[in-house]
């Protein structure tokens, strides 16, 4: 059941049908009709699983309890990314979509919204936000395409019931490192910002300074404050570079992985037991295993 829909204006169906009928031009396009099976068929799938004669599991399902489904399959998406391998990445892909559409499912039999209406809804407001594209707005830039993207936000936070804060609209669900990013990203926008990387290098040796002289003081309560404070000036000096805090911490954890692996390895060749072996036994193995590397 489709509620509350009011459609696309005239002017963003004329671009889409420029924008179509130019793909049609271009080739490898996938076959329309298939699609439109294909996603149909899934729906009702869905649809099915739920409903009566259906999966007794599938019809105990929440939105509360499919979230949690959702994000672990983002994450095998992400996984499957880095790992490089196209077959993972289209299975994982698949499974996140059945979990989109799980959710669809579920405010359809509440009589909130279909797929139709989430699908449209995004087609306008992606159209919408890139004028340089189904518009008459020129830009020159990446950069400029970000600020111009910013501006339409507000302009449409502006017009709605939202909190009008450039910063309200970060989830408060992403990982943390991630989410500081963002925030700080979002802020920067706006001017709010270091001026450079030796200013926020500043930043960070200050909040270090401060994190010492708690630990000297052994204030716990005070050390916790300290350290996210230095966890955050840390994830700006990442964004000035133009790096991730979230990817790097994700690196760093895939790398430690890999070199406690071989380190077991290691003891395992000179006989010692992981279980067994001293930390001096395992500091030697490590060692040996980063100077291999070098």
């Amino acid at each position: 059941m489709r509620t509350g829909k009011k459609g696309f204006s005239g002017k963003i169906k004329r671009r889409l049908k420029e924008y179509q009928e130019g793909l049609s031009t271009w080739p490898n396009i996938m076959n329309r009709d298939a699609l439109s099976e294909a996603l149909s068929n899934l729906l009702d799938l869905a649809s099915r699983l739920r409903g009566p004669g259906g999966c007794p599991w599938d019809a105990l399902q929440t939105d509360s309890t499919i979230k949690l489904y959702l994000l672990e399959e983002a994450y095998e998406v992400l996984d499957a990314i880095e790992r490089g391998s196209p077959e993972d990445v289209c299975l994982e892909l698949g499974d996140l979509l059945f979990q989109i559409i799980f959710l669809v499912i579920l405010a359809g039999e509440r009589g909130e919204f279909d797929m139709v209406e989430v699908i449209e809804k995004v087609t306008e407001k992606m159209t919408k936000r890139h004028p340089h594209v189904f518009g008459n707005a020129i830009v020159d830039s990446p950069a400029e395409v970000s600020e111009n993207w910013q501006k339409i936000k507000m302009t449409e936070r502006r017009g709605s019931h939202s909190p009008s804060s450039i910063l309200q609209d970060v989830p408060v669900n992403l990982p943390a490192l991630l989410r500081a990013h963002r925030l700080s990203e979002r802020a920067a926008k706006v001017g709010f910002d270091w001026k450079g990387r030796e200013e926020i290098w500043e930043k960070v040796k200050e909040e270090f300074e401060e994190l010492e002289e708690v630990l000297t003081a052994k204030d716990r309560h005070r050390v916790e404050e300290e350290l996210g404070d230095l966890l955050f000036s840390l994830v700006n000096m990442a964004r000035h570079w133009g790096l991730n805090s979230e990817l790097l911490l994700r690196n760093a954890n895939q790398k430690f992985l890999r070199r406690f692996q071989k380190m077991e390895k290691e003891l395992e060749r000179s006989n010692v037991d992981l279980s067994k072996a001293s930390s001096s036994d395992m500091n030697r193995a490590w060692e040996e295993i980063k100077d291999k590397k070098r």
